[in-house]
């Protein structure tokens, strides 16, 4: 199936225009959101009537206010614990299922060594460094 070739110029204003597009519905997201943050506060928080209140009826709003406000304080803590100690839970999780899930990668073994095994008192006279001094020494030994 051919391709449809659309100029530069073409597809410069068709980008234009959807970065356009994509900046007025971020700004009506906005606007919708503020509207509805509006309401639900017109809602849960009805508009204060201070006018004609004595001092007594004050403190009693007043009181009233401050118990609101502690218990959402409460929620607002007991939240913040749920959720620190469901992302320590997950985090713990995540560490188990790498620990199941074998992640870890084994070292590949090396082929010299396996090539350079054979019987051991070859190799460690071979490196002694020696160079036949110890059949000197062991023929001294054995002289005395």
């Amino acid at each position: 199936m051919p391709k449809c070739k659309i100029s530069a110029s073409c597809k410069l204003s068709l980008k234009i225009l959807l970065l356009a597009r994509a900046t007025e519905e971020l700004e009506a997201e906005k606007a919708a959101r503020e509207e509805e943050k509006v309401c639900y506060l017109g809602e849960k928080l009805p508009p204060l009537q201070l006018i004609g209140l004595n001092t007594d009826d004050l403190q009693k709003l007043c009181k009233q206010i401050h118990a609101k406000n502690e218990m959402v304080d409460e929620e607002r803590y007991d939240c913040e614990a749920k959720v620190i100690k469901n992302n320590r839970d997950i985090n713990e999780f995540i560490l188990k299922v790498q620990d199941l899930g074998g992640k870890f990668k084994k070292p590949a073994l090396r082929k010299e060594l396996t090539l350079e095994m054979g019987d051991w008192r070859k190799n460690v006279e071979a490196m002694s460094g020696m160079k036949g001094r110890k059949k000197m020494f062991l023929m001294h030994d054995v002289r005395d």
